[in-house]
């Protein structure tokens, strides 16, 4: 009897029902962030033991932290959006050259911000909204994050290619790995070889050095559909254009957070060092709840990249509408169970009566205005995985911070602390409905009729 052959990775992405392919595809996506988001809180929590300076230095860092991934997103999504289009149209050789390109081009920058930082190491602490009592612990910190810049922005270029390509599994197995190893080096740097935040700082960059070294492995090994090498590197400036182009939501998201975190720990300061710990605490916590539904929406991706550039346009309509119900109802769940329990949740990361008190109505603000995020997180993916850049760019836009950075500047001055806890729920708010305009628009000129294989 002949063993059946394996499908490939075409018919995987366009046949499998879009319910079970979507749900294949996040678990190893949520999982992966979990993971992350947890060994980001676990530095926050084991930092906080050090007092509120040193806890306010991770959030302060954070923000450089964001940059860097906004670099790692913007060659990692705008490469990986266009290569799940091409596998799609079945040209695999140009979807090469294009991770080729995307790999290296983070590499190098990478290590250009790399240089720069350590050139204006004092500077850089300062902008990005230390204190005079939180710069000292945040230049140790930060140094050992500079190191790791190139590896850690080529990790998430190799991530979201794996996730595009439909293998988000493997790209799972390296994120997943450097978290572990975080959260086990933590206490052992910090607290067994006493070297304090140093110690949070040397684990977290060799988390992500082990990291890039199991994403690379997968590459060189032959599982993935794309090969990296210098010499597929493409030689046409329109292929650099195009990713970058493509990256750009990508870029303006992350690049624009950064932005905002770096002026919220700026307004926090004003009111000490327990505000700017709380609110970074928040963060962190926030980000956790939403990573449910981005893993969700990051198993959507490669779903209607794919089909999309297989002209097969039912299967995009479904996966978007699947995929927002999904999101919706997971991050009721889980925002609900965080209101309820904030005050406990601050605490574990900071015993300070005065954080615990600003953290907690942060928290619950936060958690009560993700309800809305699903839709615009969907829709600014959905924009983006088939090409529609100007729209993608102008939602990320709006989500990352041309709406946060006004409202915390105006409410800050308005209504002091609580205007800096109340301003990104309002901007989640005000990003709903443009988010469902554009919603709209796509439907109305995305084809009705599938196209048959070639």
């Amino acid at each position: 009897m002949t063993k059946e052959a394996k499908p490939s990775q075409y018919e995987i992405m366009t046949k499998t029902s879009i319910p079970k392919l979507i749900i294949r595809l996040s678990i190893p996506t949520i999982l992966s962030m979990l993971v992350t988001n947890i060994y980001n809180m676990a530095d926050t929590a084991f930092v906080g033991q050090l007092g509120n300076s040193a806890s306010g230095a991770v959030g302060v860092v954070f923000g450089f932290m964001a940059i860097l991934q906004a670099v790692g997103f913007m060659f990692g999504q705008g490469s990986g959006s266009i290569i799940a289009r091409l596998l799609g149209a079945k040209d695999n050789n140009k979807a090469t050259i294009i991770a080729s390109t995307g790999f290296f081009c983070a590499m190098f920058l990478g290590l250009f911000i790399e240089i720069l930082g350590f050139l204006f190491l004092d500077p850089l602490v300062m902008a990005l909204g230390s204190t005079k009592t939180i710069a000292p612990y945040a230049k140790i910190y930060i140094s050992f994050i500079l190191l790791a810049a190139p590896f850690m922005t080529t990790s998430f270029v190799m991530n979201n290619i794996l996730r595009y390509e439909g293998k988000a599994s493997l790209g799972m197995i390296g994120l997943m790995a450097g978290g572990i190893l975080n959260m086990i080096g933590d206490p052992i740097f910090m607290f067994g070889l006493h070297m304090g935040i140093a110690g949070a700082g040397l684990s977290t960059a060799l988390s992500q050095c082990i990291s890039f070294s199991i994403l690379l492995s997968m590459f060189l090994r032959g599982k993935t559909e794309c090969r990296l090498s210098i010499r597929n590197v493409t030689k046409n400036p329109m292929d650099i254009l195009n990713v970058l182009e493509t990256g750009l939501p990508s870029l303006l998201r992350q690049g624009l957070g950064s932005l905002a975190t770096i002026i919220l720990n700026s307004q926090a300061a004003f009111y000490g060092d327990e505000a700017v710990a709380a609110m970074s605490i928040v963060s962190r916590i926030s980000m956790f709840v939403f990573s449910f539904a981005l893993g969700i929406g990051q198993g959507f991706q490669p779903v209607s990249g794919f089909n999309y550039g297989a002209s097969k346009y039912k299967r995009v309509r479904k996966a978007f509408f699947f995929t927002c119900a999904l999101s919706e109802g997971l991050i009721t769940i889980i925002a609900i169970l965080v209101i309820l329990c904030s005050h406990d949740l601050i605490g574990v990361f900071r015993d300070d009566p005065t954080v615990i008190e600003i953290g907690t109505r942060a928290l619950r603000l936060q958690c009560a205005s993700l309800l809305l995020l699903p839709v615009c997180m969907v829709t600014e993916m959905q924009l983006q995985s088939t090409g529609q850049k100007l729209g993608a760019s102008l939602l990320s836009a709006m989500r990352g911070g041309i709406l946060f950075i006004p409202a915390l500047l105006i409410l800050s001055k308005v209504r002091g602390l609580s205007g800096i806890q109340e301003a990104q729920p309002l901007a989640y708010v005000l990003a709903f409905i443009p988010s469902i305009f554009f919603a709209l628009w796509f439907f109305k000129i995305l084809p009705t009729e599938d196209i048959p294989d070639r």
